[in-house]
């Protein structure tokens, strides 16, 4: 089922599968949001949760010698969410763990994500809720939202950038395309004192570019040709990834993520990963990153 967000600016359409964005639309009909396209890639903006990204072999340790099973992204991908609150500028989609959930991840948690509109803006706000009574969870979230590349038709993808709010230098790790885990040992200078990295897919050859050492918590997609851009502010998330398909696909994914994969300095204990986050029993945790469009 569809529910509809709308203000003088945007209208802006999220699903209860997956809980996820399905479209951010202008009043002049411009769609900002990749629509999904199997040819590429069929999904949209999924939920990443409790992990952002692969772990070994997809699986780990946590707990008290427990075991969690779980493919890339974690556990809510495609699953039903229920509508929890909605108004004509905000709406809450909300899970709790069932038994496929739990067998994958062994906590009762609960899992929601919050759309207001905001002017030309998008807030996304997931809540984290650990329904545990005794243990404490461990956990991470993640948006993967993809945007239209190009925004115009008639554009190509290479008339695009992407900005940083500051002037960037870094290395970015190697991605290791077969498991979906971080190299950190094999780094590659990738920005050096600038604040604007033009698109185009050769990037994408070996995968996504995972950004572990950026300064800026904000980024835009823009292009010269006009002033329409997508603009993405995630002061809450210390990594920042970037992605497309390797037959080039139309879009470009632009992902704050609390977590990486699983990296090769990492062991397999859950609780060990970079960032981890932790939530007591009864406790819920809070992250928000916006979506800014024009």
């Amino acid at each position: 089922m569809e529910y509809t967000l709308e203000n003088e600016y945007l209208t802006v359409k999220v699903s209860t599968t997956g809980g996820v964005l399905t479209s951010i639309r202008s009043r002049d009909g411009l769609e900002y949001l990749w629509q999904g396209d199997p040819t590429y890639w069929a999904n949209q903006a999924p939920l990443l949760f409790p992990i952002c990204g692969s772990i070994r072999d997809n699986q780990a340790i946590v707990g008290d010698n427990k075991e969690t099973k779980m493919k890339r992204h974690g556990i809510v991908r495609g699953k039903e969410f229920s509508c929890e609150q909605q108004s004509r500028h905000s709406i809450t989609m909300a899970i709790v763990s069932d038994d496929e959930m739990t067998e994958q991840f062994p906590y009762a948690a609960k899992l929601a994500v919050t759309y207001t509109l905001d002017g030309h803006s998008v807030i996304q706000k997931f809540t984290v809720e650990n329904l545990e009574e005794e243990e404490t969870m461990p956990f991470f979230v993640g948006g993967h939202p993809a945007f239209n590349c190009p925004i115009v038709a008639g554009d190509d993808y290479t008339d695009y950038y992407v900005e940083f709010e500051k002037e960037e230098t870094c290395s970015v790790p190697e991605q290791l395309t077969e498991t979906g885990l971080l190299n950190l040992q094999n780094r590659t200078d990738f920005l050096k004192g600038t604040k604007r990295l033009p698109l185009s897919f050769d990037l994408f050859a070996k995968d996504a570019i995972t950004f572990d050492e950026l300064q800026s918590r904000s980024v835009k997609l823009a292009s010269d040709k006009h002033a329409h851009s997508v603009q993405i502010d995630f002061a809450e998330f210390p990594y920042l990834i970037l992605w497309t398909t390797a037959n080039k696909g139309p879009f470009l994914a632009i992902e704050p993520w609390l977590g990486l994969s699983t990296c090769s300095d990492e062991g397999d204990q859950f609780e060990e990963k970079r960032n981890v986050q932790f939530a007591a029993p009864g406790e819920s945790r809070s992250y928000s990153f916006t979506i800014t469009v024009s």
